[in-house]
């Protein structure tokens, strides 16, 4: 019989990139835009779910919390030390950076042409994914600038998913859709 075992912290931690080895990496083709996420633990979880998928930068703009907070640091579990971050308080300013180096913007929003994220096809790339605030979303001038307006589909009475989950779920997606190009 096959036995599956359970790896230590030390056999998974011989498969991480040293801090040296982090910084000359290339990264994922993907970036991450936080507008307004009023959770602290949110964005602490987004840090941290960057990471996992090496994500190239993230950008924190509006009233987002940053990681000089306790309660975003505590989430991320040393995250922060690892992703590239930048805080903007506009994003409009941010959006037309990234639209002036080719970056496809892909908001996670319900939106007249939404389309599922599981449709979005390899050549998006290089790509960023806006979320927007738990309650109210993303803010329509960002959505001005959209070029996929994508959604997970929702099947029981709730319309959507937290915010930092529903990040990881497009943002391992995309993952998986580069690295199979």
């Amino acid at each position: 019989m096959n036995r599956i075992r359970k790896l230590s912290h030390s056999e998974i931690s011989e498969n991480r990139l040293s801090p040296d080895a982090i910084v000359k990496a290339s990264r994922t083709p993907i970036y991450g835009f936080l507008d307004n996420i009023r959770s602290m633990y949110n964005v602490g979880s987004i840090f941290r779910t960057s990471d996992g998928a090496f994500l190239r930068k993230l950008y924190l703009t509006g009233y987002t919390a940053t990681p000089e907070n306790n309660e975003v640091r505590k989430t991320a579990l040393g995250a922060v030390e690892t992703i590239p971050w930048e805080y903007v308080k506009d994003p409009i300013q941010v959006i037309q950076q990234l639209k002036e180096a080719n970056v496809s913007i892909i908001t996670l929003e319900h939106t007249s042409k939404s389309i599922p994220y599981y449709e979005l096809t390899a050549d998006i790339f290089p790509a960023c994914i806006v979320v927007g605030n738990e309650i109210t979303g993303i803010s329509g001038s960002i959505l001005e600038f959209t070029d996929y307006a994508i959604e997970i589909p929702m099947f029981g009475a709730k319309q959507s998913l937290n915010v930092a989950v529903a990040y990881g779920i497009v943002l391992f997606d995309l993952v998986r859709l580069y690295y199979q190009k």
